[in-house]
C-alpha cells in the first residue's frame, strides 16, 4: 500500500509538471523515478523522526496504536523490495477472540517482521534478545509495541519478562510472541526449546498458536540475484489450554517441538540428539 502510494503519487506529479509545463512528455519516466525516490526519502525521513523522539529509558506500558499503525506499511513495503512472495497455510485458525502465545521456528531477521505482517490483527508483541534495543528504527518501534528485551545471560530478568508478558495477556493488552530455540538457526534445523517460555500460556491461561516458517534464510541471497523468495508461513495447530492442563513446562515444549517438526519435517530435525533445557 505504500509503495503503491508513492508511485500513484509520483506519477500524478509527474504528470502534472509534464501538461502544465513545456517539459516534453518523453521526460516523464525520469521526473517519475525523481519524485519517487524524492517519496521515498521523505517517508524514511518522517520514520526517523517519529523514531527519534522515543524515549528508551522511558516504560512503555500500553500499546501504541499510532506506532503500531506507522509499523504495518513499512514492513509491507520492505517485504516487496526485498522479493519476498509469502505462501501462507492455516490462518483462519487464529484465534479471534481473546489473546494467545504465538511460538515459531527462527531461521533468519525478517521472521519477526513476516509475522507481524500476517499476524497484523493480532497485536503481536515478541519476545526479543536485548541487543536489538540498541538498532535505531527496530529497536525504538519494539519498544512502543510493548515487545520485551530478554537478557539471555540474566536468569532473574528473563524471570520477569516472563512474569511482565504474563501480565500483558491477562491484561488483553497484546498476544505474545516467542521463538522458543532461544536464536536464530544456523543450520536451518529446529533445535530443542527453552521451555520457560511456555510457563506464559500456562499462567495466563491463553492458547498456544504454532506456526512454522520456511525459506527465509535465503532471502538476501536470492535479493542479490534479483529472484524472488517463496516463504512458507504455516499456522500448524492452536492447542488450548485445556489440550495442555497437568502437563509440565517440558512436556508441553516437547509437545509443542514435535507438532512443528511434524509439519516441517524430519529433515529438520538435528543429527545429533540434544539434551532438552
Amino acid at each position: 500500500m505504500l509503495l503503491k502510494g508513492i508511485a500513484l503519487l509520483a506519477a500524478a506529479l509527474g504528470a502534472a509538471l509534464c501538461a502544465g509545463t513545456e517539459l516534453a512528455w518523453w521526460a516523464f519516466p525520469g521526473l517519475f523515478a525523481a519524485f519517487a525516490l524524492g517519496l521515498l526519502a521523505l517517508t524514511f525521513g518522517f520514520l526517523c523522526l517519529i523514531c527519534a523522539l522515543v524515549d528508551m529509558d522511558k516504560p512503555q506500558e500500553r500499546d501504541s496504536k499510532f506506532y503500531r499503525a506507522v509499523m504495518y506499511p513499512y514492513i509491507e513495503a520492505l517485504i516487496t523490495l526485498v522479493g519476498v512472495r509469502l505462501r501462507t497455510q492455516g490462518l483462519e485458525k487464529t484465534p479471534q477472540e481473546g489473546r494467545f502465545l504465538l511460538v515459531c521456528n527462527h531461521l533468519f531477521v525478517a521472521d519477526p517482521g513476516i509475522l507481524l505482517h500476517c499476524f497484523r490483527k493480532s497485536q503481536l508483541a515478541f519476545i526479543t534478545k536485548q541487543e536489538n534495543e540498541s538498532m535505531f528504527i527496530v529497536g525504538k518501534i519494539m519498544h512502543k509495541i510493548l515487545c520485551q528485551s530478554l537478557d539471555r545471560n540474566n536468569d532473574r530478568q528473563a524471570l520477569q519478562v516472563i512474569l511482565k508478558c504474563i501480565k500483558l495477556l491477562k491484561e488483553d493488552q497484546v498476544s505474545i510472541g516467542v521463538f522458543p530455540e532461544g536464536y536464530t538457526s544456523r543450520d536451518n534445523k529446529l533445535h530443542h526449546f527453552r521451555s520457560g517460555v511456555f510457563k506464559i500460556a500456562q499462567k495466563a491461561q491463553v492458547p498456544i498458536v504454532i506456526c512454522t516458517i520456511r525459506n527465509t534464510r535465503q532471502i538476501f541471497r536470492n535479493l542479490k540475484q534479483l529472484r524472488r523468495t517463496d516463504v512458507d508461513l504455516h499456522l500448524v495447530e492452536v492447542l488450548r489450554p485445556e489440550d495442555f492442563a497437568g502437563l509440565t513446562t517440558v512436556e508441553l515444549g516437547n509437545l509443542v517441538y514435535e507438532k512443528m517438526l511434524a509439519d516441517l519435517g524430519e529433515e529438520y530435525r538435528p543429527e545429533v540428539p540434544e539434551e532438552t533445557p
